[in-house]
């Protein structure tokens, strides 16, 4: 919980200019108007966030907890809640379809319930034609925001007290990074840190450059800082976020690589692992191998997207690389950091894709031979280039191509994996396992799981195991004293 008295909060007075201290202005104020309503209520007021999406939107909805819990919001079950936010996705037209139906199913229970308000952030939000679509057919939505202003999360709320109506601050697209919020942490002992937002790609299937706007990067130091700051409280492994971690750094004053970024964070005392993703091959750097080759921190794990194995395919994706320089580069990591465990991301039936295009795609898998990949059947998003391309694939062949992609992805991965059968490794216990609580959960360095016999003390401690036996995506383990 953040001490907002350094700050001498006024309310008396007119909100600050400046945007950290605004903010911890309108905090005060969100404080003073949920407590009124909670003593109307008699009981506490309670909230629930739900997330869709990637680990962006994972970590920004650990911003907007730390603001609900802040302002004197409790934590409870959608279905209960008072205050239900959904942090929206909208890289699939069907993640809309979802939104809108589970809004839908929310406006009885606000009917009945006097206290109740909806809440809608994320990338969604970016899209003008769904804001039309809310404020015509969705009127009962109380707060909608954007993927630009997360950070605004109190002022809206008080703004909604104050107006008594919906209110919408969307922004089409934003330079502004605010340091020292509050946020709520899912895990005490690690944590996810945006290093950049936005994104300069244009890969041609992907609306993540429309919805969350130019590449900005953060100060070195205010990414320091906040890691700092974590590993005091506990956090000791980070996990890097950018849309393109790979290109850190060039939109600061004073430029400085990602590999630059990643020497200093491991100075930190008391940090013992690094993570990063997501990294875009064509900006993968010789700096950066070399770094963390020579690195006692960075995790054994890269996730490497190479969405295609056909260089006719991944250009008119817009990704700017070949087959063979993504296979080369593969080459590159595996010989200076030999036990790197890779994952990767795959398209199947992009516009055009022939069944040599595909076979291309099957031979870079055998080739790289990836721990896991994260397959997905191409599906036509609005609003991008791809969408309006000739030659979309029929959905048979897409299908059939994708079920022996997946078989073929499987049964490398099962192998892969097993080659560390029979040794010990440093595992973080992250949980109590969900299927036998007699047994934790952990994770190694290379991001695959071990289960092993263990309860709820060893959550967050670094534990040696002696890896048992693998089963497919995941080990038994047993611990070694």
């Amino acid at each position: 919980m953040s001490d907002h008295n350094k700050y001498n909060i006024d309310l008396t007075m007119d909100p600050p200019a400046e945007d950290t201290l605004r903010q911890y202005y309108f905090i005060e104020k969100a404080k003073q108007y949920v407590k009124a309503e909670s003593e109307e209520a008699g009981r506490p007021l309670t909230a629930c966030i739900t997330t869709f999406g990637c680990q962006m939107n994972a970590r920004d909805s650990e911003k907007l907890r730390g603001i609900l819990l802040d302002i004197g919001y409790e934590e409870a079950p959608e279905e209960e809640a008072d205050f239900v936010i959904f942090n929206t996705c909208t890289v699939r037209e069907n993640a809309n379809t979802r939104v809108y139906g589970r809004l839908g199913q929310l406006k009885p229970r606000k009917k009945k319930n006097p206290h109740m308000k909806i809440g809608l952030c994320g990338c969604m939000m970016q899209e003008p034609e769904v804001i039309e679509k809310l404020k015509k057919s969705y009127s009962f939505v109380d707060i909608v925001f954007g993927t630009h202003n997360i950070y605004k999360f109190a002022e809206l709320i008080c703004q909604r007290y104050e107006s008594k109506k919906m209110v919408v601050d969307i922004w089409k697209d934003t330079d502004k990074i605010v340091e020292d919020l509050p946020n709520e942490r899912k895990y005490s002992f690690k944590s996810g840190i945006n290093i950049m937002f936005g994104c300069n790609n244009f890969c041609s299937y992907c609306i993540v450059p429309y919805v969350r706007g130019r590449e900005r990067s953060r100060k070195p130091e205010d990414i320091i800082r906040e890691i700092k700051r974590l590993v005091a409280d506990g956090v000791t492994e980070v996990m890097l976020l950018g849309q393109n971690v790979n290109s850190y750094g060039k939109t600061l004053d004073e430029p400085m690589t990602f590999a630059q970024l990643l020497t200093e964070i491991e100075k930190i005392e008391g940090l013992k692992r690094i993570r990063f993703m997501t990294s875009h091959p064509k900006d993968l750097s010789d700096e950066l191998i070399d770094v963390m080759a020579s690195s006692k921190k960075i995790c054994k794990h890269l996730h490497l997207p190479v969405q295609s194995g056909s260089t006719q395919i991944l250009e008119k994706m817009n990704r700017r690389y070949t087959k063979e320089s993504y296979l080369h580069l593969v080459e590159k990591l595996r010989a200076k950091v030999p036990d790197i465990s890779l994952t990767t991301d795959i398209i199947v039936g992009f516009p055009g894709e022939t069944e040599e295009d595909f076979e291309e795609t099957l031979d870079v898998v055998r080739k790289v031979r990836y721990d896991s990949a994260f397959t997905f059947i191409y599906s036509k998003r609005t609003g991008t280039p791809a969408a309006k391309m000739e030659n979309q694939v029929p959905a048979d062949v897409v299908k059939d191509r994708f079920d022996r992609l997946l078989a073929e992805v499987q049964s490398i991965a099962a192998e892969v994996c097993a080659v560390h059968e029979g040794t010990t490794q440093e595992v973080l216990i992250e949980s109590v396992s969900d299927h036998d609580p007699s047994m934790v959960t952990g994770r190694m360095s290379n991001n695959l799981l071990v289960h092993l016999k263990g309860d709820a003390s060893m959550i967050g401690s670094y534990v040696n195991a002696h890896l048992t036996e693998c089963k497919g995506f995941y080990y038994l383990g047993e611990l070694v004293e």
